[in-house]
């Protein structure tokens, strides 16, 4: 059965997209069938993989509504092991509408329960929010990674994500763990990046990967061309560190359970 990871931080521009589309393409070489979730409405992970939002009959808006399938709405990119479920301006109002229903944190759940033995992994694609939307997202997932910047403001707002990650497993969702920290936009240069890194580690005992994202232009570049940085540049090192990221991501599955 998949497990689905949810790709948060209500803060916008750490890299989010960037991870999911990067990450999962990553971990599809590594031979892990994967399922991108894209919950933006801005549905920039659906444009980064080369599909036109405007052309998608079915969205993840259907889905949270309840009237398609995931079945309906699947999409096969041309990447290796990789299937995506895609966003459009539809979701753009879905809170909205969510509100008067039943069940309303768990309707991502419900639609994506058919497909979890589909896939090694799901990655969700979450808004830069805390809304009905991502609550969905964490209701739904095993776990949750968090993209942090190394920038001034990166720990601004993650006080705000923690609470709400307790009380959705006070409310929703007993077993979401945060899989992991992942530090992006990595510049070594600068004294600023060291003391960022320090800081999240001191926050974060024992949950920030090893590997790091740098800034890189080619990564940048990608998206624009709808494809993940892998198939865009694979020499270049945002394609290594993600690379490296689904390496490390995958020995830290195989490692047993501590039992006590």
């Amino acid at each position: 059965m998949g497990k689905i990871i949810a790709i948060t931080n209500q803060k916008g521009g750490v890299g989010k997209t960037t991870t999911a589309i990067n990450f999962a393409s990553a971990l599809g070489s590594c031979g892990k069938k994967v399922l991108i979730v894209d919950i933006d409405p801005q549905g920039n992970a659906t444009s980064g993989l080369g599909v036109n939002k405007r052309n998608t009959a079915f969205s993840t808006y259907h889905l949270l509504m309840g009237a398609s399938g995931v079945k309906d709405a699947l999409i096969r990119t041309s990447y290796k092991n990789l299937d995506l479920l895609p966003s459009n301006i539809d979701l753009a109002g879905v809170e909205i509408e969510l509100v008067e229903m039943d069940e309303r944190a768990f309707r991502l759940k419900q639609a994506l329960s058919p497909a979890k033995d589909g896939y090694d992994y799901i990655i969700i694609d979450c808004p830069p929010s805390l809304g009905l939307i991502t609550v969905n997202a964490l209701a739904a997932a095993n776990s949750l990674l968090v993209p942090i910047q190394c920038e001034y403001y990166a720990l601004e707002g993650l006080s705000q994500l923690m609470a709400t990650v307790r009380q959705i497993k006070r409310l929703y969702n007993p077993e979401i763990e945060i899989e992991g920290v992942l530090l992006t936009m990595y510049d070594s240069r600068l004294n600023l990046t060291t003391q960022v890194v320090a800081e999240v580690k001191r926050h974060f005992t024992g949950k920030v990967y090893k590997t790091v994202i740098p800034r890189n232009v080619r990564l940048s570049e990608a998206p624009s061309y709808g494809q993940p940085i892998q198939y865009y540049e694979q020499s270049s090192k945002g394609a290594v560190s993600y690379n490296d990221l689904a390496k490390e991501f995958l020995k830290i599955q195989k490692k047993p359970a501590y039992s006590g």
